[in-house]
C-alpha cells in the first residue's frame, strides 16, 4: 500500500485528510501544533499510519499492564506440605506487603512465617525417621541326622535355609542366577544356625557390605547332588565371597572379590567351628593350617565344612 503526499491516515473512521471539505482561505485551516504557516503544514513531516498502529499497541498493552496491576487477588493459599498452607492474598506488591502483612490462618497455627515474598519453615525438630523394622525369616527347624560321609551320605530330617533373609540371598549354580531352589538349600540344624550366626554377625559388623551370598548346601534327603562330589549329608554349604561392585551374585573373575570382607567372612567361620574351608588358590585369603586349605575351583566361593554334630 502507498502514502500520498498530501494523505495522512489518522484512524480507519477519519476519512482522509484530501477528502475533508477545505475551509476557502489560507487562514481558516486549523494549524496542528509546531506549525506556524500553511507551508509547514504542507511540507513539514507528518505521522504515517504505521506509527499510528504503533501508538495505538503501545497504549493498548500500557492500558492491558494498567488492569493487570490493578486486579484484584482472591485469597488463595499455597500448599506446601499436608500441613504447611502460605495465605498469599496480602502479597501482590512488596508495599502491600511491607503495610499489611500476609493474612493470618484461622485458627493461627504458625505453620510458618513470611517476610516480603519469602517463607521459612518453623524451628520445631523434625520427628524422627525410624528404618523399617524387618522382620525376622521363619526357619522350620528339625534335629537332623547326618549320616555317612560328606562324599558318601545322607541327611534325615534337614532343616532348610530361607531363599532370602534380611542378610543373605541364595544363588542357583546350574542357572547362575538368585534365587536358589529350596530344595537345594538343606542341612543339618547345626549347620544351618551356624550360616544364620555368621552372616548376621559380618552385615552387623560390615553395615554398608552387600548382604552373604549362600549356595548350595544339600537336597532335602541328601545324597548325590549336581556339579557337586561332596555336599550329601547336610555338613556343607558353598558361600560365595563378597563383590566389589557389591552385586549379589557369583563373581566370575579374582579381580572382583572384596578381599578385605572376604577374609573376614572366612574368618568368622572358621571361629564358628568350621572344620574345613576350601578356598581358590588366587584369592590370597588365608587361615589356620589344615582348616583354610586352598583348593582348585574355589576361586568364586568358600566352601565351608561343618563336623557332625553329636546325636
Amino acid at each position: 500500500m502507498g502514502w500520498r503526499f498530501d494523505e495522512v491516515w489518522l484512524d480507519t473512521d477519519v476519512l482522509w485528510f484530501r477528502e475533508q471539505p477545505q475551509p476557502s482561505g489560507a487562514a481558516a485551516v486549523a494549524l496542528p501544533p509546531g506549525a506556524t504557516d500553511l507551508f509547514d503544514l504542507l511540507f513539514a513531516p507528518v505521522p504515517t499510519g504505521l506509527d499510528e498502529s504503533r501508538r495505538r499497541r503501545l497504549a493498548a498493552q500500557a492500558a492491558r499492564r494498567r488492569r493487570l496491576a490493578t486486579r484484584t487477588v482472591p485469597a488463595v493459599a499455597l500448599v506446601l506440605g499436608s500441613a504447611t498452607m502460605l495465605p498469599i492474598a496480602a502479597l501482590r506488591h512488596r508495599a502491600a506487603a511491607q503495610e499489611l502483612g500476609p493474612l493470618l490462618e484461622d485458627p493461627p497455627s504458625l505453620t510458618f512465617r513470611a517476610d516480603e515474598f519469602g517463607f521459612q519453615l518453623p524451628e520445631t525438630p523434625a520427628p524422627p525417621v525410624h528404618a523399617p523394622k524387618t522382620e525376622a525369616v521363619r526357619v522350620e527347624w528339625h534335629h537332623a541326622r547326618s549320616l555317612g560321609l560328606q562324599y558318601s551320605g545322607s541327611l534325615v530330617d534337614g532343616t532348610q535355609l530361607p531363599v532370602e533373609g534380611p542378610d543373605w540371598v541364595t544363588w542357583n549354580p546350574n542357572t547362575d542366577s538368585t534365587p536358589n531352589l529350596p530344595w537345594r538349600l538343606y542341612g543339618n540344624e547345626h549347620t544351618i544356625r551356624r550360616i544364620l550366626a555368621v552372616v548376621t554377625a559380618f552385615r552387623a559388623a560390615h553395615p554398608d557390605a552387600p548382604k552373604v551370598v549362600v549356595g548350595d548346601i544339600s537336597l532335602r534327603h541328601g545324597g548325590r547332588m549336581d556339579q557337586h562330589v561332596s555336599h550329601q549329608n547336610g555338613l556343607d554349604a558353598d558361600i560365595y565371597y563378597p563383590r566389589l561392585d557389591r552385586h549379589l551374585r557369583a563373581p566370575i573373575a579374582t579381580s572382583q572379590i572384596d578381599r578385605p570382607l572376604a577374609q573376614d567372612l572366612l574368618d568368622r567361620f572358621v571361629a564358628a567351628g568350621a572344620k574345613m574351608v576350601f578356598v581358590g588358590f588366587s584369592t590370597g585369603l588365608h587361615g589356620p593350617s589344615g582348616v583354610v586349605i586352598p583348593y582348585p575351583n574355589h576361586e568364586n566361593h568358600m566352601h565351608v565344612r561343618f563336623g557332625a554334630p553329636p546325636e
